[in-house]
């Protein structure tokens, strides 16, 4: 097998750059807020419309996965899928975030079916960058050094996101919406050119053993997939752990800390807060193939990284709620992505060891298909645990009102001291529960690697 060059290495990053660092961050942690704050849906819509998206990946996941399994084409596999799916990608994200002049009937639709069609294309990019790791090496090192320069880009973009964003809104001006809009034009325009340019560097040079034809035996072969089982278990609460947190992050700063805090120049709102997040799992991200030997196997690595996000998160609940409690705040968020950025090569590079394992189990690939998994765990938790926000701050007392013009604002007379707790809870004590299911989980995956 031909050396492997940083130019392909890179350009595998930047994959993840457009899907994690931009595109998904935004989702994560903007839309929320954006959907209750700005669109103008109460909090059951924006509940409703990620769960109901979250019915939709169910399906086209797997069904994405199989079917580019089977792809056949001059260039390969799974990056065609990549190179023609870059437009629509960056195009259908820009528009999600733009707000039509439509009553809340429209504006409902309006959002359901941009947000549908986003999770669509999102799937049809995503999957197949997944499933391209099983076919560019067979070598386990080498796989774990994609890993860690994927997570490397999608962190170091997200930090460039995250801590880009409120000067770019700045810098646009005019309404809220406006600014919104904009923003996403120009997060949707690099989104497009990074997913492009990864589809363009990289290479295939396995080929994957195909099946002869369709058949619904793969579905139920991963049922049988005791590995598998238990690795799309993690991956969904590594998600429901970061979405919690990103999810309410708008909200912790809007109402228990009043809002942005400024310290000279420097403008730390939801964004930037977590950007100190982005830059600690980018330098830990790079860390982690290190950090696996040390351990002495993935599975080891694993535990030790899910243990420090789950000490380090009941921490922060007992973090004064008040903007002077800042630096506490940031140095234990800081903390808990030590764990995150080590953790999360590991999870894709398993991935690829339990694509290895059915292979071998059952004679033909299924990488798509397992890699789907992936991004659907990703999507399942990250979504649904922003459903669930609103949900849960709705339960707190939180509510929405109609203003002038006939759009739901959220009312600041059932902003409580429950809801308050609740906003706090779900950065810390909430995600530290599903840190020691994820450390119980993965203590008892099989593959020892």
């Amino acid at each position: 097998m031909s050396k492997i060059k940083l130019s392909e290495k890179i350009g595998y990053a930047l994959g993840d750059a457009a899907a994690g660092g931009i595109t998904w961050k935004i989702m994560s942690i903007a839309f929320p807020l954006f959907f209750t704050n700005v669109f103008g849906l109460t909090f059951a819509d924006a509940a409703t419309l990620m769960l109901v998206a979250r019915l939709f990946d169910v399906v086209t996941d797997p069904l994405m996965g199989s079917l580019a399994d089977r792809t056949q084409s001059r260039w390969g596999t799974y990056r065609p899928w990549i190179i023609f799916g870059a437009v629509p990608f960056g195009l259908i994200f820009a528009l999600l975030l733009f707000t039509p002049d439509l009553g809340m009937g429209g504006k409902r639709i309006y959002a359901y079916t941009l947000y549908l069609l986003m999770m669509a294309v999102y799937t049809m990019v995503n999957v197949p960058y997944g499933s391209l790791l099983g076919v560019m090496t067979d070598d386990d090192d080498e796989k774990n050094r994609f890993s860690s320069f994927r997570m490397v880009g999608a962190y170091a973009m997200g930090f460039v996101t995250l801590l880009s964003f409120p000067y770019l809104q700045k810098m646009v001006g005019g309404s809220e919406a406006h600014q919104y809009a904009v923003v996403a034009a120009i997060y949707g325009g690099l989104a497009t050119i990074m997913t492009l340019a990864c589809g363009l560097l990289t290479r295939e040079r396995l080929k994957p053993v195909r099946a002869d034809k369709f058949s619904f035996k793969q579905f139920a072969d991963l049922f049988r997939n005791k590995p598998w089982i238990y690795l799309t278990l993690i991956g969904i609460c590594t998600n429901f752990f970061n979405g919690f947190r990103y999810a309410v992050a708008g909200y912790m700063f809007t109402y228990c800390l009043g809002g942005d805090i400024t310290f000279n120049r420097l403008i730390i709102n939801y964004t930037v807060f977590m950007t100190f997040g982005e830059l600690t799992c980018m330098v830990f991200g790079a860390v982690s193939p290190w950090f696996t030997r040390k351990a002495g196997s993935k599975k080891r690595a694993f535990m030790l990284a899910a243990l420090i996000c789950l000490v380090t998160s009941v921490a922060f609940f007992f973090i004064p709620m008040r903007p002077s409690s800042i630096y506490l705040m940031i140095a234990l968020v800081v903390l808990t992505s030590i764990g995150i950025g080590l953790y999360s090569p590991l999870l894709w590079s398993m991935y690829s060891d339990v694509a290895d394992y059915a292979t071998e189990k059952n004679g033909t690939s299924s990488t798509g298909l397992i890699f789907s998994s992936g991004t659907m765990a990703q999507k399942l938790g990250t979504a649904v645990s922003g459903s669930l926000v609103a949900l849960f701050l709705g339960l707190a007392g939180a509510r929405t009102i109609l203003d002038d013009m006939g759009s739901s604002i959220v009312d600041p007379t059932s902003i409580t001291d429950s809801v308050l707790t609740m906003i706090w809870a779900l950065f810390s004590v909430i995600p530290a529960g599903i840190a020691a299911i994820m450390l119980v989980l993965t203590y008892l995956y099989p593959i020892k690697k």
